[in-house]
This record gives C-alpha cells, sequence and structure tokens, in this order.
C-alpha cells in the first residue's frame, strides 16, 4: 500500500514490502495462536511460578518452537509454553554497517530492558533480540497490543537501520569530500612552491 511515509521515504522500496506483510501476518498468526497463556504454578518449588519456556523444568509443559523465516538472515524463533512465550527476532543485515548499527541498537535497548516489560536483556543465541511474554503480562495487558507491540517494532527496526545507514553513508560522503579538498589544496600549494 501506497503512503505519505513511503513517498517521503527515500530508502522504500515496493518489492521487500510485499514479502514483508506475508511474513508479518504469519508471526502475528502464530504469536495469537501461543499466546493462550494461563497461570502455572512450579512443580518443584511450592508457591513458585516461573516462565516454562525459560525454566524448562518438563517437556510436557512446552510446545514445539516455530521458525518463521522471510530469508536465511531475516527470522523469527516462536518458542510456547504453558504459562510464557518467547519471541527472539534475527534482523536482516546485509553488509558491515548494518552488523554494526544493528548491534548498537540492540544494546541499546537491551540496556533499557526495564522499560519494555517483556524485552529480554540477553537475546537467544543466534538471533538479536528476544522478548519474553508470560501469563501476567497477558493479564495486566491487552493480548492483542502485545501481538501489535511486537510486529511494529520488526517493521520498524528494518526501516530504523535503513535510515541510519543511509545517514551515515551521507555523512562519510561529506567527511571524504572534505578530505579530498584539503588534500587537493594542499598538493596545489605544494606544487606552487615548488615551481
Amino acid at each position: 500500500l501506497w503512503n505519505k511515509h513511503y513517498a517521503r521515504n527515500s530508502s522504500y522500496n515496493p518489492r521487500s514490502t510485499a514479502t514483508l506483510r506475508p511474513y508479518l501476518n504469519a508471526v502475528r498468526a502464530t504469536l495469537q495462536a501461543a499466546l493462550c497463556l494461563e497461570n502455572f504454578s512450579s512443580q518443584v518449588v511450592e508457591r513458585h511460578n516461573k516462565p516454562e519456556v525459560e525454566v524448562r523444568s518438563s517437556k510436557e509443559l512446552l510446545l514445539q518452537p516455530v521458525i518463521i523465516s522471510r530469508n536465511d538472515k531475516e527470522k523469527v524463533l516462536i518458542e510456547g509454553s504453558i504459562n510464557s512465550v518467547r519471541v527472539s527476532i534475527a534482523v536482516k543485515q546485509a553488509d558491515e554497517i548494518e552488523k554494526i548499527l544493528c548491534h548498537k541498537f540492540m544494546r541499546f535497548m537491551m540496556m533499557r530492558a526495564e522499560n519494555f516489560f517483556i524485552l529480554r536483556r540477553k537475546p537467544v543465541e543466534g538471533y538479536d533480540i528476544s522478548f519474553l511474554i508470560t501469563n501476567f503480562h497477558t493479564e495486566q495487558m491487552y493480548k492483542h497490543k502485545l501481538v501489535d507491540f511486537v510486529i511494529h517494532f520488526m517493521e520498524e527496526i528494518d526501516k530504523e537501520i535503513s535510515e541510519m545507514k543511509l545517514s551515515v553513508n551521507a555523512r562519510a560522503r561529506i567527511v571524504a569530500e572534505e578530505f579530498l579538498k584539503n588534500v587537493s589544496l594542499h598538493v596545489c600549494r605544494s606544487s606552487h612552491l615548488e615551481v
């Protein structure tokens, strides 16, 4: 769908949006199904309630993990259990600049994990960022809003990294131009002195 935002955004690629929508729809549907959580007391420690997807105390409380892939670099791992769901996202990183930007951005967010409630401080190995949603979150917040947050995050992170990359490239171009101006000016002066 074409809108004003895409008209202004120079990094917009209609082909990437065409593949993004089915990918996000698949993630949304899987998350909605996985978020059927209920309160479940620990079978090991009395009066304790821990996310089973994290502690993995018994196999019968865990659901089959689901991986939804857009391509070999972009994927989502959804691990469900009776009282919690862990969502891990691998963000597209086409080159070294995107890898650095992604790492810095995710590190910045994870340092502020307490402000996001469902964000894990450390991602699952092989992924860039992870969210942990427990039955307490679904009791205190709307399920559809939690799903919307994850989907919106996935949409925005790609745009954010693309915009940061454009900004870094623009700055690098300006620095290179200034450097070349100074070099050419220095060469001209030294050639005049030799004459």
